[in-house]
Parts: structure tokens; C-alpha cells; sequence
């Protein structure tokens, strides 16, 4: 006796009920886990807040007390944090283009990766932080203090560090084409491989830099009151030209 074998189908509607209250948890986890993720957009601005990943462009936080707050990869773009208090703060990835910093204490911070395209930095406080990598094309640090900070590889395009403190600062691999720092304190600076296409330098104290070398100045603009380090020379091509 041959025994037919035949194929077990399963209902569409059968299938459908099964598939509904799975689907339905599957969408239920994850709006908990989105939720859970963006918890924190709504709560007050205060010391230790977790904004992290949210959009909170246009703030006015002046004077705010943000200390060790979690802003990464946040959205804070046109945002007002004149004189607020930063320090020791994640803003990794974090997008603050045209924000104004302005006496803002941001000592210590993480500022790794942090877009801040013509952001205003003046006169901040910026000891120690880490700004590897962070976009800060045409941003103003005129008179921050950023002694001991990190800006390997920033994107310092067009920046203004007039009168600023880097001593000791740490600018490997950074990008200054066009970036001026006029009356720098350049103490101890690291310069290493830092590309310096008519960066400004005219009667910076240079003397102390570490890492430099010859083909750096010879596209940088400086002046007879610039000071080199040891072994280097003013090149024939300055001065340079004033631009228009």
C-alpha cells in the first residue's frame, strides 16, 4: 500500500494571526527603546542633563549651569551658551553650528568630532578639552584659553585664534590654511604635520612649537618679529600679502 505524501500548507489566516500579536510586540520593543532613547529631550537644561541625540537647535542658555551634561551627537545649532558653564560635558558629534560660546567655560569637555562651523568661541575656557577631529572652519576663538587642549586633526579653516592661549596645545595634523594667530601664546604648541597654507603667524612667539619644519613656514605668512624654533628660518616670501 503506497502512502501518498502530502505538502502541509499553512492558512494565510492562520498565518496572519500568528504573525499580528508578533508584529505587534516587535513595534511595541522597539517604540520602547525608542523612547527610552530620547527620554531626556524634555527635561530642563541643568547640571548632568542627557540630551544625547536630540534636536535643540535655537536654545538661549546663557549663564546655564550645564556642567558634566551628555550633549552627544545633539543638535544645538543657532544655540546662544554665552558664559554657561560646560565643563567636563560630551558634545561628541554634536552639531552647533553658528552657536556662540562666548566666556563659556567648556574646560575639560569632549568635543571630539563636534561640528561648530563659524562658531563663536571668544574669551571661552577651553583647558584640557578634547577637540580631535571637531569641524571648526571660520569659528572665532579670539582670547580662549585653550592651553593643553586637543585639536589633532581639526578642520581649523579660516579660524581666528588672535590672542589666544595654546600653550601646550596639541595641533598634530591639523588643518590652519587661512588661520590666523595673531598674538598667540603658542607655548609648547605640537605642529607636527599641521598644514599651514597661509596661516598667520606675524610676531607669534614660535620659538618653543614642537614638531615644526621648514616647508610649514614657507607657506606660512609670518614677519621679521616672528619667532622660530631652533634650526629654522624666515622663508624670502614673507611678508605676505594682505588679503582683500
Amino acid at each position: 500500500m503506497v502512502r501518498m505524501l502530502v505538502p502541509k500548507f499553512s492558512s494565510p489566516i492562520s498565518s496572519a494571526k500568528t504573525a499580528g500579536p508578533r508584529l505587534a510586540v516587535v513595534i511595541l520593543l522597539q517604540c520602547l527603546v525608542l523612547c527610552a532613547a530620547h527620554a531626556g529631550c524634555s527635561d530642563a537644561p541643568a547640571a548632568g542633563v542627557d540630551w544625547s541625540g536630540c534636536e535643540k537647535a535655537r536654545l538661549i542658555l546663557r549663564k546655564a549651569e550645564l556642567q558634566g551634561s551628555k550633549l552627544a551627537g545633539t543638535t544645538m545649532n543657532g544655540s546662544d551658551f554665552a558664559q554657561a558653564n560646560l565643563s567636563g560635558s560630551d558634545l561628541t558629534r554634536a552639531s552647533v553650528e553658528r552657536a556662540r560660546f562666548s566666556g563659556a567655560d567648556l574646560d575639560r569637555a569632549k568635543l571630539v568630532r563636534m561640528i561648530a562651523y563659524r562658531g563663536n568661541f571668544t574669551g571661552a575656557k577651553l583647558a584640557g578639552a578634547d577637540l580631535s577631529k571637531a569641524e571648526l572652519m571660520r569659528s572665532n576663538f579670539a582670547g580662549a584659553n585653550l592651553s593643553n587642549a586637543n585639536l589633532e586633526k581639526a578642520e581649523l579653516q579660516r579660524a581666528t585664534m588672535d590672542g589666544a592661549v595654546l600653550a601646550g596645545a596639541n595641533l598634530t595634523g591639523t588643518d590652519l590654511a587661512r588661520t590666523s594667530f595673531v598674538k598667540a601664546n603658542m607655548a609648547g604648541a605640537r605642529l607636527a604635520q599641521a598644514r599651514m597654507f597661509l596661516t598667520r603667524i606675524e610676531g607669534v612667539d614660535l620659538s618653543a612649537a614642537q614638531g615644526m619644519v621648514q616647508s610649514q613656514l614657507d607657506s606660512a605668512c609670518g614677519s621679521s618679529q616672528t619667532k622660530l624654533p631652533k634650526g629654522l628660518k624666515a622663508p624670502p616670501s614673507w611678508p605676505c600679502a594682505k588679503e582683500e
